[in-house]
């Protein structure tokens, strides 16, 4: 076992030596440290306050070191202090890496089986966009590829090429978000936010040629105030469907398949006529409601979605209007097509009885979970 010895020389050789016998001294003690009590005992050996190795040499080498030594003989008692303090924190840390290996492989090998489970709350489609993926997911069955397309569009698709005329209502900051300081640009060039999908159409007819059978769902902005029944952002899905020798008998057959598989076999279609700028001839679509079956009442109370009239009307419709093919390249002499559109918003208020649009953007989680 070490024992500090007096200095007889306090040259920078004697110090040197006396230094590198301590730190040997210092290894072999520390190498021998097996279990908490040589730990403690090897702590207390060498920091002991009263009677520790380091206490011994601040007293039997530097108090007792003349005057013109002491600068020397210090700067190695800060340099033995460190030493010591190293192996110290060497061997507490070997101790706390055993005791947590220990602890972790105990755990590993022991499982509580009355422990209760730990269950991961589940999230939910929000009833939008789970409407959303129903409908797509209808004619993506039909053999309808889904196609996606910018928000901010420029007014050329999102107007021009779809055969809206440079007077058109729609065309006014009342009815469409435009961004701002456009000014400068040409018109057909000017950004907006789209208010519609139709101009994914556009873009697919310029990259493709017949056949196409596209299904395309997005988010649009309209100037619309908010209300129970309006917002100025909402989801719509259109479709497209472009070959040789289609009809509006394909249309018609088309969407009746599609209602039927999203509201029941049970519900009937009927069209009307109406007119979009981009379909030449255009239709409403209604639906016999799938809520009072076609009634007009439920029970003895009048049914609000249908207003008594039985019928509900759910898109609109139409043959591609021939101007429309001048903008992509195609012959209308060779190709028909038909096209059609519908708020998912809109449907699911019908399918899940909401009164007001607002509900589903307003981030209500007491809301939503509803629809878990």
């Amino acid at each position: 076992m070490y024992t500090v010895p007096k200095l007889k020389s306090y040259t920078a050789a004697a110090l040197d030596k006396a230094v590198e016998k301590l730190r040997a001294a210092l290894n072999d003690e520390a190498k021998a440290v097996k279990n908490e009590a040589d730990r403690k005992a090897f702590r207390d050996r060498w920091m002991a306050r009263k009677n520790g190795v380091l206490t011994q040499i601040n007293d039997v080498w530097l108090k007792a070191a003349p005057k013109d030594a002491k600068r020397e003989v210090g700067q190695r008692v800060n340099q033995i202090r460190t030493l010591v303090e190293e192996e110290i924190g060497k061997a507490e840390d070997s101790r706390v890496h055993v005791s947590a290996g220990s602890s972790a492989g105990e755990s590993a090998d022991r499982i509580d089986i009355t422990l209760p489970g730990i269950r991961r709350p589940l999230g939910a489609e929000h009833p939008v966009i789970k409407t959303v993926h129903e409908i797509v997911s209808v004619f993506r069955n039909l053999g309808y590829s889904v196609q996606e397309g910018p928000v901010i569009e420029t007014d050329y698709y999102n107007f021009e090429a779809l055969n809206f005329p440079p007077n058109h209502p729609a065309r006014d900051t009342q009815d469409t978000l435009f961004i701002a300081r456009q000014e400068g640009k040409p018109q057909r060039e000017r950004l907006l936010l789209r208010t519609h999908t139709s101009p994914v159409q556009i873009r697919t007819m310029e990259k493709m040629k017949p056949p196409i059978r596209i299904v395309i769902p997005g988010t649009v902005h309209r100037n619309d105030p908010p209300d129970a029944s309006h917002s100025p952002m909402f989801h719509q899905i259109e479709g497209l469907a472009v070959d040789t020798n289609i009809t509006f008998c394909d249309l018609k057959g088309t969407l009746d398949h599609a209602m039927k598989a999203l509201f029941g076999s049970n519900v009937k279609t009927s069209f009307r006529p109406s007119f979009f700028p981009f379909t030449e001839p255009s239709a409403e679509m209604l639906v016999s409601c799938f809520i009072c079956g076609g009634s007009g009442k439920r029970g003895s109370e009048p049914c609000r979605p249908c207003k008594q009239t039985g019928w509900i009307e759910i898109l609109g419709c139409g043959m591609v209007d021939p101007s429309v093919y001048g903008f992509v390249g195609y012959d209308p002499k060779k190709v028909s097509g038909f096209a059609f559109g519908m708020g998912a918003d809109r449907i699911a208020i019908l399918k899940y009885g909401v009164d007001d649009i607002q509900l589903f953007f307003n981030g209500d989680v007491r809301f939503l979970e509803q629809f878990g």
